[in-house]
C-alpha cells in the first residue's frame, strides 16, 4: 500500500525511530509540510494518508479515489470531514492517551508557576530588585499552597483523571464538571454552573466541539471566584480570549495559564499575547510534545495501521 505523511515535521524534531512504522508501510512517502494547494497532488494515487494538522475535506477526499485510510497523528480529528469519509468508505483513526503523562506535568508547571509566583520572582532575582530588598527574603508577591484547594475539571477522559490524581497528591478536592452537551446527568458530575463558584482552579481537558466552543465565556467567568486560576491545555476555542484578558486586567481572575489558542501558529494576533495582561502564562501548544509522547504517536501510527490491514482497525473516529 502506498501511504504519505503529509506533516511529519510536525511530530519529529530529529529525535525519534520511524522503523517500525515503515516495517508496517514499507512504501511510506514523508513530506515535512504539505500547504492547501499541494494535497490534493500528494494524497491523489494514495492508499494511507497520514496528517497532523493538514487539513482533509471533502473535496480532497473525493480527488483521492484509492484512499481507504485516513490515520491522525493527534486525538482531535477537527481537520478531517468524517462525513465525506464514510461516505466513501474510507476509515478514519486517530491517537490516544499518547501524550498523558507530559500534559499533565504541565498543567501542574503552568499552575504551580502561577501560584508560587514564579515568573515574578525570578525577574526580581534578575532585575536587581532583591538585591535591593531590606532582608534576605523578598515576598513581594502573594504565595498559594495547593493543598485544601479545590479544583474543578472539565472533561474526565485520560488526562483528567491524570490530572485528578496529582492534584489530590497535592492534597486538593477534586471536582468534575457535567461536560456540556451531555445527555445524562451523573451522580458523581456536578453541572458547571455549580461548579464554577467553589473552585479555586479550573483545568480544561474537553474536545472542541458545537457544545463546548465558548465554553467559558463572560457569564462563566463572572461566576468564578476573583482569585481563581483558569488552565487550559485542550483547545483555544473553548475560551472567549478577549473576555479573558478582559477579566485578568481587572483582576476579576486570579491568573490563567494556557498552551492553546484559537488560531494557531497566531499569526494575525491574539489577545492573549498583549503584554499587559498581569498572572497570565502562555506557552506555544507544547504540553504534549515530550520526545517520549512523540514517538508513542509514532507507534500508534503503527498500531493503527497494523489493525486496519488485519481487519480489526483500531482507534476508529465516527
Amino acid at each position: 500500500m502506498l501511504g504519505v505523511f503529509l506533516d511529519r515535521a510536525s511530530l519529529d524534531r530529529g529525535d525519534l525511530d520511524f522503523g517500525g512504522l515503515e516495517r508496517v508501510l514499507p512504501d511510506l512517502r514523508y513530506f515535512p509540510a504539505t500547504a492547501p494547494a499541494e494535497v490534493a497532488g500528494r494524497i491523489e494515487a494514495a492508499e494511507v494518508v497520514i496528517s497532523n494538522k493538514v487539513m482533509l475535506d471533502a473535496a480532497t477526499i473525493q480527488q483521492a479515489p484509492r484512499l481507504k485510510l485516513i490515520v491522525v497523528v493527534a486525538t482531535g480529528v477537527n481537520n478531517v470531514d468524517l462525513d465525506a469519509a464514510a461516505a466513501r468508505g474510507v476509515t478514519v483513526c486517530n491517537c490516544r492517551g499518547y501524550g498523558t503523562p507530559a500534559v499533565v506535568q504541565h498543567v501542574f508547571a503552568l499552575l504551580l508557576a502561577l501560584c508560587t509566583r514564579w515568573p515574578d520572582y525570578q525577574q526580581a532575582a534578575r532585575d536587581g530588585r532583591w538585591q535591593r530588598a531590606s532582608q534576605f527574603c523578598l515576598l513581594d508577591f502573594p504565595i498559594r499552597e495547593l493543598a485544601g484547594k479545590t479544583l474543578g475539571i472539565v472533561g474526565y477522559g485520560e488526562l483528567g483523571q491524570g490530572v485528578a490524581r496529582v492534584a489530590e497528591a497535592f492534597g486538593m478536592r477534586v471536582l468534575v464538571a457535567q461536560r456540556p452537551g451531555t445527555v445524562e446527568a451523573l451522580a458523581d458530575r456536578t453541572p458547571l454552573p455549580a461548579l464554577l463558584p467553589q473552585v479555586d482552579v479550573l483545568s480544561l481537558h474537553c474536545p472542541l466541539t458545537p457544545a463546548t466552543r465558548g465554553l467559558i465565556g463572560a457569564w462563566e467567568l463572572a461566576l468564578m471566584r476573583r482569585d481563581a486560576i483558569l488552565i487550559n491545555t485542550a483547545r483555544g476555542g473553548l475560551v472567549d480570549e478577549a473576555l479573558l484578558a478582559d477579566a485578568l486586567r481587572r483582576g476579576a481572575l486570579g491568573g490563567a495559564g494556557v498552551d492553546v489558542l484559537s488560531l494557531e501558529p497566531p499569526v494575525n494576533g491574539n489577545p492573549l499575547l498583549a503584554p499587559d495582561i498581569p498572572n497570565l502564562i502562555v506557552t506555544p501548544h507544547c504540553a504534549w510534545g515530550s520526545r517520549e509522547s512523540r514517538q508513542r504517536l509514532v507507534g500508534q501510527l503503527a498500531e493503527n495501521i497494523v489493525g486496519f490491514l488485519a481487519g480489526t482497525p483500531v482507534r476508529v473516529v465516527g
